[in-house]
């Protein structure tokens, strides 16, 4: 049976209805928010899983009929997700995840269809609500709800989910999500906001967040099925005692090894003792199979528990540092010459390599998906290969997890860049992870910034990165680490990535495992988190302080021009022939797409940029633009060449892409009868601009020319 909910969240309409479309999942709703318009939907596999983690999996489905589009490419259907909708169901699933018990292992599935998109009304915190409300309504055992809102600071004044015209002109670009109690995520990007306003930021969106889960709850009190119950995975207590005996002694001694290479070989070393031991003890078990792979989870337990102990009573980390201790960090830049731009950052046993290439502004990266923004000039990408964590694994596109980090690092980097008017280029920079334990996109975003800088992108100030980390007890005492390496993030219960510059902040993530953190947390996270981006921004600042102010050998130089928007047509010529012929010409070369052709953007507006490696060249091509686009001046005497010539008078070119007549009649001061006795092709006569017939085609008089020399 339909039910429809009504209600006001901001302002705005919120419709809720559910009862009539995918009624045979066991969740669906249908969301809107204004005109965007989100299905979610939730189902359960009744079989439990025997994999040893919650096999969850988020959906966030673009259709482009959403927004009027037909999706590009020769198929011309939607092919696989976009970076977007992947960042979306991440951003989906972060607060979602944490809200199931841990022991769960029924596969879940939430699939958001994106059926109608006004940009305006965001459909990423709408698929996230409606995800919450399927999965609230469903007797699926989530312990919920959840919600988000997107925040931002548009002339100093905080707004929930603001328009895309508002977003352009806001300080703060926030999406945090949470419960009733605490916010569990945050993604941010925000032109060096302090950490006292970014603070203000969160609390704001979390008021009402707790609006919209107080919507949901009345709707699952209403309508909502009853939470089935199902399998949990649970351990034997006899067997825990057996693991513990054998390995938790020593697995206190292998967790504090500092080199992470060794202590993980120790740990693996020990887990797997612990199963042949458990093996040879139990061989004649009916239910030995199952038995191992309790033990298996126990061995990860007791290394998950030592580590929290450790930190939260000892207050010793693994590798021995203190709780606000940076590892040993090393910088250098230039490590390759052929590239625009090269940097390397070092922080422990992570290590990134980030390389900037600089291009035309034609280069530009063109998406196709359900933002008004269709084209991207700034791009980061992040690769995280095997080898950095001396494995070997996957090798092909990137995944969900080298997507999000790389958005992390150009978000971070995006809020310093220059504008396209003081460096107008297409700018990317690739981040290639060599060596990992823990943190690697904060070091990308130290590295990506140094290459910058090497490359003579013009950015406003350095932005360094730091990640932070929270191990709490049962007793709510907690402790908030700095620089979290690999096994406090595996083990730990937040991942907090805070990069900025040393004015203010510039992005945010947090990721957790518990089910939301309070304002105290953030407040001290953010306070430590400063003064250890500080610290990382000296070290960087010691190899490169500041841009350089000329570019690579190797990069493309650049110069602009302004014309008239109505010569732009006489640049390029009929079927782009005028502007193939200055390219080829310029630079010496056979086809438009050779490597050493120089690349011309025209703008709209009249701009054009020219992109070459070598200056000679682009003058070349400069100077030809601009005797095409040079305006004649009536009365003044010019040099011109014939180009033909009739009996009604000749054509003289006075530079490429202008030509008048001087008519018969123009041609001397004496009567010439026929021209063709006095002129050939190719002469240089002198000529006078004497206007423009009705058809706009330009008179030249030789007659007037001569007689003014006379004078």
């Amino acid at each position: 049976m339909k039910k429809v909910f009504e209600f006001e969240f901001c302002g705005k309409k919120l419709i809720i209805e559910t009862g009539e479309l995918a009624k045979q999942a066991n969740g669906a709703v249908l969301v809107r928010y204004e005109d965007t318009v989100i299905l979610s939907t939730a189902v359960m596999s009744n079989v439990v899983s025997t994999a040893d983690f919650f096999p969850l999996t988020i959906l966030y489905q673009e259709k482009l009929y959403s927004v009027g589009k037909i999706p590009g490419g020769f198929i011309k259907r939607e092919g696989r997700p976009t970076d977007s909708a992947t960042l979306t169901a991440r951003v989906i699933d972060r607060p979602i995840r944490p809200m199931f018990d841990e022991n769960f292992r029924n596969e879940v599935q939430v699939v958001n269809t994106v059926l109608s998109v006004d940009n305006d009304y965001t459909p990423e915190m709408t698929a996230l609500f409606g995800s919450s409300l399927a999965l609230g309504i469903s007797s699926i055992p989530f312990d919920g709800p959840v919600a988000g809102v997107i925040v931002g600071k548009i002339d100093g004044v905080l707004k929930i989910n603001p328009t895309v015209e508002e977003m352009e002109r806001s300080t703060i670009n926030l999406t945090v999500a949470g419960t009733k109690e605490a916010i569990n995520m945050v993604e941010a990007g925000s032109k060096e906001v302090s950490e006292s306003d970014m603070l203000e930021a969160l609390m704001f969106g979390h008021k009402y967040v707790k609006e919209l889960c107080e919507i949901e709850e009345s709707i699952i009190k209403e309508i909502g099925k009853e939470k089935i119950e199902v399998e949990l995975a649970h351990l034997d207590e006899d067997i825990i005692k057996e693991v513990e005996n054998d390995i938790k002694k020593e697995m206190l001694e292998a967790i504090q090894i500092e080199d992470k290479l060794e202590k993980y070989a120790k740990i693996d070393e020990l887990k797997a003792r612990a199963l042949t031991n458990y093996e040879n003890n139990h061989l004649n078990s009916e239910t030995l199979e199952e038995e191992l792979k309790q033990v298996s989870k126990i061995a990860n337990n007791i290394e998950a528990s030592e580590v929290r102990r450790l930190i939260t009573e000892e207050k010793i980390r693994p590798d021995g540092r203190g709780m606000t201790e940076i590892r040993p960090l090393s910088t250098s830049v230039d490590l390759l010459p052929r590239t625009h731009g090269s940097a390397l950052f070092t922080r422990g046993q992570t290590q990134a390599l980030a390389v900037t290439t600089l291009g035309a502004l034609g280069e530009h990266q063109v998406l196709d998906g359900l933002s008004l923004e269709d084209t991207k000039r700034f791009m980061f990408h992040y690769n995280f290969p095997a080898f950095s964590v001396g494995e070997t694994g996957r090798y092909g596109s990137p995944g969900r997890r080298e997507i999000g980090h790389g958005a992390l690092a150009e978000r971070a980097l995006l809020q310093v860049m220059p504008s396209e008017e003081e460096f107008p280029y297409t700018v990317r920079v690739v981040s290639e992870v060599l060596e990992s334990n823990g943190s690697s996109s904060q070091a990308s975003i130290c590295a990506g910034c140094m290459s910058l800088m090497t490359a003579g992108v013009p950015i406003k100030a350095p932005v360094a990165g730091i990640a932070m980390g929270l191990i709490t007890n049962e007793d709510g005492k907690y402790t908030i680490l700095t620089d979290i390496q690999g096994l406090e993030d595996h083990m730990g219960d937040m991942d907090f990535k805070v990069a900025g510059t040393r004015k203010g902040i510039t992005a945010l993530q947090m990721d957790i495992k518990i089910k939301g953190i309070n304002e105290n947390i953030l407040k001290e996270s953010l306070a430590q988190a400063k003064e250890a981006r500080m610290k990382v921004l000296d070290v960087m600042e010691n190899t490169i302080s500041s841009p350089r102010t000329e570019l690579s050998p190797y990069a493309p130089k650049i110069k602009t021009l302004q014309i008239d928007p109505e010569k732009i047509k006489d640049v390029i010529g009929r079927g782009g022939d005028t502007i193939t012929k200055i390219i080829l010409e310029s630079s010496n070369v056979k086809t438009v797409n050779h490597k050493d052709a120089v690349k011309i953007d025209i703008d709209d507006d009249g701009r054009i940029v020219l992109y070459h490696t070598d200056y000679s060249v682009i003058d070349k091509a400069l100077k030809m633009i601009e005797e095409i686009v040079r305006e004649v001046e009536i009365g003044k005497i010019y040099t011109g060449k014939i180009v033909k010539v009739e009996d009604f008078g000749c054509f003289v070119e006075l530079w490429p892409g202008c030509e008048g007549l001087v008519h018969v009649s123009q041609l001397d001061t004496k009567r010439v009868e026929k021209p063709s006795d006095l002129f050939k092709e190719k002469d240089e006569i002198i000529v006078k601009a004497t206007g423009y017939d009705k058809r706009g085609k330009l008179n030249l008089s030789r007659k007037e020319a001569l007689l003014s020399k006379e004078k």
